[in-house]
């Protein structure tokens, strides 16, 4: 799963080309990728008003697939930073327009 969420990271087509059209990859611009773990996307708020967080991987096994995961991106891709697995980040970024796109794949 890993492997084929870094191609579509790695071909998504979600940078403006010369006509503003979203058309271009974050290789096509020799863009960098962020690698952040972030557990609470699997929170669970379906019902309280506590998340709930037992959709998400043990952190033993959070860390491996972390790791694997920059470790392929590395190889893969020139420029990946990191942020550092289960720590406390402060990560400042600047969001160029009003996009978010959850992605998916096919497993």
């Amino acid at each position: 799963v890993g492997e084929k969420m870094l191609a579509k990271i790695l071909k998504l087509r979600i940078f403006g080309d010369a006509a503003g059209k979203m058309n271009l990859s974050v290789q096509d611009i020799a863009g960098g990728l962020l690698i952040v773990s972030q557990f609470t996307l699997a929170a669970d708020t379906k019902s309280g008003n506590r998340p709930g967080f037992t959709a998400a991987a043990p952190p033993a096994l959070g860390e491996s697939l972390y790791d694997a995961f920059v470790k392929a991106a590395r190889a893969a891709h020139p420029v990946v930073q990191t942020g550092r697995f289960g720590a406390d980040m402060k990560v400042h970024l600047v969001n160029d327009g009003p996009v978010t796109i959850p992605l998916q794949i096919k497993t």
